[in-house]
């Protein structure tokens, strides 16, 4: 299960998720991990944190942050669907939606790590993603990159131990 910060401009109108400039970075990290665009969207459930496009940022550069009122009214969605597919690994990209799982740390603590959570009655392990808009300047910082590396190597075994990936070779960062 992967779960996204909240739908964008281009989601909402093509009513696909991840299907814009954003979309199209994270589906190169997960090609990279085993599975093809095609492949990630059968194999994987896409969620977000919120339901609704919150509007442009106030900077003018990419979508505004939805508020924790905007959060909290949406977190029982995400609940029940957590409830329902009781998922063996949670994918949160961007910070909102690590928030979510491990709380609130520093992308740096996380990223390029798995974790583990207890849900309902079964572990499921976590595998977070830094947000891939273009308005993220995390991934260009070089250790950052490390860590986004290691994230995507990690996906890799995962998504091989549950069957949905490609035995790949070690990719380098192509993105």
């Amino acid at each position: 299960m992967l779960v996204g910060q909240a739908p964008g401009k281009v989601e909402v109108d093509v009513r696909r998720p991840f299907a814009g400039r954003a979309g199209r970075t994270l589906f190169r990290w997960l090609e990279r991990a085993g599975l093809d665009e095609p492949t990630a969207r059968r194999s994987i459930y896409i969620s977000a944190i919120t339901r609704c496009y919150p509007g442009p940022s106030p900077s003018g550069r990419g979508d505004r942050v939805p508020s924790l009122h905007e959060r909290l009214q949406c977190g029982s969605w995400l609940d029940d669907e957590l409830r329902l597919i009781q998922p063996q690994l949670i994918i949160p990209v961007g910070k909102l939606a690590i928030d979510r799982f491990l709380g609130g740390v520093p992308l740096e603590k996380v990223v390029g790590r798995i974790h583990e959570q207890l849900m309902g009655d079964s572990m499921t392990r976590v595998v977070p993603l830094p947000h891939p808009s273009g308005a993220s300047s995390w991934p260009n910082v070089p250790a950052n990159r490390v860590l986004l590396d290691a994230a995507i190597d990690l996906l890799r075994a995962e998504f091989l131990r549950l069957g949905a990936g490609k035995p790949t070779t070690k990719t380098r960062r192509t993105a």
